[in-house]
Order: C-alpha cells, then structure tokens, then sequence
C-alpha cells in the first residue's frame, strides 16, 4: 500500500538529521522561518562543528546565535533582525552588506555553496506541489541550488502562486505541524508618521507603481493614498496596511500586484492564500534594477537612519552597529530613478531619542554605512517636508535638507551647510 505523504513525515530530529559538521545551511526567513526544525538544528549543532547557517531577517527567536554555539554553528546574515544584531556586535555572527538583488546570483553561482537547505512550506496540492508561502524571495535560488531540502510542511502556511512551487518528490525529508505563522501587527500611527505619509502621498501620482516596506512610515504613506486611484504594486515586500489600500479600491484589478516575501498578521496571510491578484517572484527578479524600471511613474518609498547634508543615506547601521541592512533599497532607488516618471524616496523622522538627535546630520556617524549614495539620492522626506534634491549642488542640498530637519536643530544644520567652503558661492 502507498503512504500518503502525511504517512512518509518524519520527526523534526530525524529530518535535520543530514546536516553535518561543515555543512552550509540556508535558512527560510521572514515569518516562514521553520522554528519546529530551527531548534531540532540547535540541538544537533551541539554536537557539531564549524555549521555555517545563512539567513535574511528571520521572525522570533534564533537558536542558532546562542553563546553557547560559538564553534558549532556560525550565523551569516545578510539583513539583522533584533535577535542577530547583539551576536554580530559580538563576533559570533557574521553580517554581508549585499543587495537583496544578487543573493540568489550568490547561490547560483557557489560563492556560497549550499548543502542543505530549510524552508516551510504549505501543503501539497493534489498534483504534490507545495509552496514556499509568504516567502519566496532568495529561498527560490536556496531551494534550486542546495544538495538536500528539508521541509516543514505547515497546514497554516498560506500556498501562494507564482514561482514558489516545490513539488513534494523534490524534499529530502520533511515534518508537518499546523501551527499559527508569527505575527507582525501593525503599531498606532503617531502624529509625526502621519505627517509623513501624507507628504510622500502627495508626490504620488494617480497610476503609479508602489515599492513599500513594512513599519509605520509605510502604513501611514498607504493610510494617506486611499484617495487615490489605478495603482499598482511591484514590490519586494508588502505587509497589511497594503491589504487595507487594496480592498479601499486604490489599487488597479487589472494589474497583479507583485512581491517577493510578506510580513504581518493572519488577515495578510488569508489574503495573499490562492489569491490570482498576489504573484510571488524570488528576489533577482522583483528587485532587478531593468525589471523596475520598465514600470511608469515608478515609486520607490524607502526608509533610512540618518541623512547627512549631502545627501548620504545610512539605512543599515548606527555608526559601527549593524541594524538591519541593506535590502532592496538601491535596487529600488536606482531602478525608480530610471523609470519614466520615476521618484524614488527616502522617508525618516527628523529626529530620534526624543526628539534629541537630529537624523539629518552635518556628516554621517563614523562607520555609518552609506546604503544609497549622494549621486543616487532624489527626495528626502521627514514630517516637515520634502527636499527635492534632484541635480542639487551640495550647497544647495544641504540648504534644503535643513529646511526639512526639526526645528531644534535646523539653525546648527543651516549654520554647517553656509560654513562650509564646499557648499559656499563662489
């Protein structure tokens, strides 16, 4: 008698059972992350030596960066979440400031060869093909290019369309849970937020095509666009306040939106499930500077920690601390800069820690790292406006970069940007 593939199921032990000393491992990120098989592998790291794991940010705990796993497994990521960043400042984990764009060129072409690779997936469809859900961004190249594939096939994991679909006969060995996927929901909207939003709304032309993270400053941007008409999203992440834009009848039904991971709560995950409208795509396609370009009035909203009077973008550390990293933000800044009608954005609140430092800055922290440049830059938003530095002198831009900055401190800025021999007529 054939077992049905719920019969062939193995315990989570037994699946990361291949995983061996000087393996490399990538891990499923975002709220796809397998926790059931990420603590089996914590388990058996211990017994092991020299693991290399690879990641993006991940949802939740991380096993795998404990002290007491220093020499067993090592954590490479290329975007810090919260529960990384203390590992990396240590030296117990390792950060790769890389364009979300050529991961997967880094699988593909054995920079980092992978020997397993661990995803979660949704069930299998009735011709055995699951999906990888809410995340299919590098996971794709990941699953493509690793020697063995180990799953946890999750009843709760949305089965989403596009190019995410593995069929059943490709897993080395797989476990199966029904477990509710991690949550991200959405904070209260403060005043300076909204005000925020409302100005990068304000540069957004009926029809454009939306690039949108996740975090306050993109759910008030969308809070700020339900007047608006014919959009469309092509985008390397999306979360709920996207699904609140779309069902206000923002968004063009004729155009799909595309993405390549999600993030936020059930209400997200129900929607982007069987949904014909949402088409995942891994990360070298969505986030291809000659894709994104292609789209008319193409706008890319980005955050960032800090702006310098330049123009320099910080959006991955806070001086030498990595925070989070480099993302998709130059693939979508320069790609929108390209597009015909394009306006690429950089969005931040103008101060931080209470309104005691200034985010624009007469020069960046030291080991800030500069994740868009001043020749790439076009407009910086904060809650006071918008600065369009677009074929700007660095006199000029400094100018109006103090125009935006908190009023606490834009008579120092405007003291440093006229002070300067640089940015001085003549």
């Amino acid at each position: 008698m054939t077992l049905s593939w719920q019969q062939r199921a193995v315990s989570p032990a037994e699946a990361v059972g291949v995983v061996q000393s000087g393996h490399h491992v990538f891990l499923h990120g975002a709220c796809a992350t397998s926790h059931v098989l990420e603590r089996a592998l914590a388990e058996r790291a211990a017994h092991l030596r020299d693991v290399t794991a690879y990641q993006l940010h991940k949802a939740g705990p991380e096993p795998l960066v404990a002290p007491e796993l220093e020499g067993h497994v090592r954590v490479v990521a290329m975007f810090c979440g919260p529960a990384v960043r203390q590992a990396v400042a240590e030296g117990r984990a390792d950060y790769v400031p890389v364009f979300l764009s050529d991961i997967p060129h880094l699988f593909r072409a054995r920079t980092w060869p992978l020997d397993v690779a661990i995803v979660q997936l949704s069930p299998p469809d009735v011709h055995g093909y699951c999906s990888l859900g809410t995340s299919v961004d590098v996971a794709r190249s990941a699953v493509d290019t690793a020697t063995h594939v180990i799953a946890e096939i999750n009843h709760q994991m949305p089965r989403t369309l596009g190019a995410g679909m593995i069929h059943i006969s490709e897993l080395d060995a797989y476990t199966v849970t029904d477990r509710p996927l991690p949550e991200e929901p959405a904070r209260e909207l403060d005043e300076v937020s909204r005000a925020i939003g409302q100005h990068v709304a304000d540069l957004v032309p009926d029809g454009a095509t939306l690039q949108l993270g996740i975090g306050a400053i993109p759910a008030a941007v969308c809070a700020a666009l339900h007047g608006k008409h014919d959009l469309r999203l092509y985008t390397e992440m999306f979360s709920d306040a996207v699904v609140d834009l779309m069902e206000a009848g923002a968004f063009s039904r004729r155009h799909e939106a595309v993405t390549s991971f999600v993030s936020g709560t059930r209400r997200l995950y129900d929607f982007v499930h069987n949904n014909p409208m949402v088409l995942f795509q891994p990360s070298d396609v969505t986030n291809d500077t000659a894709e994104i370009r292609r789209h008319s009035r193409m706008t890319a909203i980005n955050c960032a920690l800090e702006v310098d009077l330049t123009g320099q973008v910080c959006a991955d550390s806070i001086g030498h601390r990595v925070y989070s990293g480099i993302g998709g933000q130059m693939d979508f800044i320069r790609g929108a800069a390209l597009a015909p009608g394009g306006k690429a954005i950089i969005a931040l609140p103008s101060t931080a820690l209470g309104g005691r430092v200034s985010r624009i800055v007469p020069e960046l922290a030291p080991g800030a790292g500069v994740v868009t440049t001043r020749g790439h830059v076009q407009f910086v938003v904060t809650e006071y406006g918008v600065a369009d530095l677009r074929g700007r002198s660095l006199r000029e831009r400094a100018l109006l970069l103090a125009e935006i900055a908190h009023p606490d401190h834009r008579i120092a800025l405007r003291h440093v940007a006229t002070g300067r021999r640089a940015f001085v007529k003549g």
